[in-house]
């Protein structure tokens, strides 16, 4: 669905992606990782055309992300981290806006197969300043989804949420994969990346770290981790079996913690950084 080939972006003498090339699959969720200015939103900007790569192309179902601009955007939808809804109007009307804005077919029919869809249908009606957060964000993906586009691009889908909305969010965007669409997500939940996406690339200073599923990348560093306490300060090993675990435990005086290996400890020793939401 999507291939980049050496993707690159300069501004001036800085880099922002270098030679990044990829290949991801039609109805995947795919994860795309990294600290602030790794390169994440200069990628998605080049996929969906609001920016020119300096080198390299992308290709998104077989339409170069340049050249056949016109052709490629009926395909392709983006789901923003800001909730720019127009608050004073209903859920049905900001759909509505929005459809006549893309020519969407049988608007109406659309609109409310998707209000159903995400669970909105009993507020269609309502302005969306009474909905809540989760609600809101709903509503941002059922609109994104009104042009059938092929390829979503879901820019921190879930940020500010608690746990219990963010779930009846993956739950959603699981449905996605199961109707054919492909999402490339860009979250800074590392938990979220682990839990939904097939396979996850992580970027660091405008280039490719690593990529694979996320159990994979776990599994190349290693399966368990000892955490060491040392007055205020907490130091992380990653080992590949309880049998070396253990032993580095007894090691140690006392203040020891052994865990499963996660996805954030694979990012950290790649990046030596942490996301934080």
């Amino acid at each position: 669905m999507i291939v980049t080939h050496e993707l690159s972006k300069y501004y001036g003498k800085t880099t922002a992606l270098e030679k990044l090339s990829l290949s991801i699959g039609e109805g995947e969720i795919f994860g795309l990782l990294g600290p602030n200015g790794a390169g994440k939103t200069t990628t998605i900007k080049i996929l969906t055309t609001l920016a020119f790569p300096s080198g390299g192309w992308a290709r998104i179902a077989g339409y170069d992300v340049v050249h056949d601009r016109p052709r490629l955007k009926p395909l392709i939808a983006v789901c923003p981290q800001e909730i720019n809804l127009d608050k004073e109007l209903t859920a049905f009307e900001n759909l509505w806006f929005y459809g006549r804005l893309y020519r969407v077919p049988e608007l109406s029919r659309r609109i409310g197969e998707l209000l159903e869809w995400g669970q909105l249908a009993d507020r269609a009606g309502d302005r969306v300043k009474h909905f809540s957060g989760g609600m809101q964000r709903r509503l941002l993906i059922v609109r994104a989804l009104l042009s059938r586009p092929r390829m979503l691009f879901l820019d921190e889908p879930t940020v500010g949420l608690d746990p219990q909305i963010r779930r009846q969010l993956w739950d959603l965007i699981r449905q996605l994969k199961a109707d054919g669409i492909t999402v490339l997500l860009t979250t800074h939940y590392i938990e979220e990346a682990e839990m939904l996406s097939d396979r996850v690339a992580i970027l660091n200073r405008g280039r490719l770290m690593a990529l694979d599923t996320p159990a994979a990348l776990v599994a190349q560093v290693g399966g368990y981790v000892v955490e060491t306490i040392n007055g205020h300060h907490t130091s992380y090993h990653l080992v590949q079996n309880k049998e070396e675990a253990y032993r580095r435990a007894r090691a140690q005086a006392a203040g020891v913690l052994i865990r499963q290996a996660n996805l954030e400890d694979v990012f950290i020793q790649l990046t030596g950084e942490r996301l934080s939401p």
